[in-house]
């Protein structure tokens, strides 16, 4: 496992820069999870990135055993604009997110709801997040064989209108939404996006 991390975080590092904090949160019976936060003053961005989940594979639910080398691995970044809100202390609800797998034996997939039942930050309008396709801002880490790749997945937040909505007309359909309406999803306090 800590070989894996090791390299999880020589990607982060490579992709985002050098980590301004870091912060480690354990939960009873998982391992321990790490939330690196990056700082990108040029696009006036910052970044949150677990540093764990991806130390052991997501096994299936249905699985008698869960498979100690295969299976599915990735890691949690949340990008938002910094000065706005409060958002450092979004580092334990995306450390309970990435415990998730471990704690609930769930599989984190590009399209999946995660709700942390509470603001994401205080003041924040999310209580949820949508988790987007990887590959963009942090390339997915290919592992020796037989493991699988570490997928770096984004998370969009959502507010609990948006979640509503996009449990009855998919991921999809609110990703078209946001966009067509212009939504900046890195706005630590926009409002719903129109859904009527």
């Amino acid at each position: 496992m800590g070989e894996v991390l090791a390299l999880v975080e020589a990607r982060l590092r490579t992709a985002l820069g050098e980590p301004d904090a870091r912060a480690a949160v354990t939960f009873l019976g998982a391992d321990r999870i790490e939330v690196l936060r990056f700082v990108d003053a040029e696009a006036g961005l910052v970044r949150y990135a677990t540093l764990g989940m991806s130390g052991a594979p997501m096994a299936d639910p249905n699985a008698v055993l869960a498979d100690p080398v295969k299976g599915p691995r990735a890691e949690l970044v949340l990008t938002v604009r910094p000065g706005r809100a409060d958002t450092d202390k979004v580092l334990r609800p995306l450390a309970v997110l990435a415990a998730t797998p471990q704690v609930e034996g769930v599989v984190v997939a590009a399209g999946a709801s995660l709700d942390v039942g509470g603001p994401l930050w205080p003041g924040a309008p999310f209580t949820s997040v949508l988790v987007a396709e990887p590959g963009g801002l942090v390339e997915d880490l290919e592992l020796d064989e037989p493991m699988d790749p570490v997928r770096f997945l984004p998370l969009l937040p959502m507010t609990p209108n948006e979640a509503a909505w996009k449990r009855v007309h998919g991921a999809q359909a609110l990703e078209e939404r946001w966009l067509a309406k212009g939504t900046d999803l890195r706005d630590p306090l926009r409002g719903s996006v129109a859904l009527d």
